[in-house]
């Protein structure tokens, strides 16, 4: 079962509003094409709709050493590298990339303290780019449990221009609660201890809440 993301309630008004303007001119100027105009705006408003679409996914027992994926989408980057901002040292870096046809809810991948928020202004690349991931907009969250640190990168995309984080330091978060929204394409980098498990590959196809794709 979805339901549709609070972000979206104003912009789907908004483009509601605006499709009821565009199909009166046609009714009133236009009405041989209105049927065309009508159709069109149909596709248009439910591919907005889909978008803002937050499916209802419990993380049935809770488990400190699984981290589940923050974000639906595919697998672009699992790799050893240098961790500039946080850690100052390399870690293991899963990268999630999001289309403008995932849901673009952003979940904690485990529970515990959040440790660090902080936004940066920056660059719009396409979100697959290597750089994206210092060059572009982007906030990046520390979460610390029992077992381990988790750095989570929410990324800017070429389309996406608006990052929503909801966390702040010393909030106490559950594994699977929302930690933010990124509009119209975008990724999302999560930065593990060397010695983590990766569970899932190259061009996989994951889902927050649902797929596993480290143990710690």
């Amino acid at each position: 079962m979805a339901i549709i993301h609070r972000e979206g309630h104003r912009m789907l008004i908004l483009v509601a509003v605006f499709l009821l303007i565009i199909n009166t001119g046609f009714y009133l100027f236009l009405p041989q094409w209105l049927w065309l105009c009508a159709v069109a705006s149909i596709v248009f408003f439910l591919l907005i709709l889909q978008f803002f679409r937050n499916p209802r996914r419990l993380i049935s027992q809770t488990d400190d050493q699984l981290i589940y994926a923050p974000a639906d989408g595919k697998v672009v980057v699992i790799e050893e590298t240098e961790e500039p901002e946080y850690f100052k040292d390399r870690r293991l870096q899963i990268s999630i990339f999001m289309s403008p046809l995932n849901v673009h809810v952003n979940r904690n991948p485990m529970g515990g303290e959040v440790r660090y928020v902080q936004h940066h202004p920056g660059r719009y690349r396409a979100a697959w780019h290597p750089k994206s991931s210092t060059e572009n907009e982007r906030t990046t969250v520390v979460i610390q449990n029992k077992n381990t640190e988790v750095l989570l990168r929410q990324i800017a995309g070429a389309m996406a221009k608006r990052i929503r984080n909801y966390l702040q330091v010393g909030q106490r978060v559950t594994q699977g609660s929302e930690m933010g929204f990124i509009k119209f394409g975008s990724r999302v980098d999560v930065f593990l201890p060397l010695d983590a498990k990766v569970e899932v590959r190259i061009g996989e196809r994951v889902k927050g809440n649902e797929t596993v794709i480290a143990k710690v």
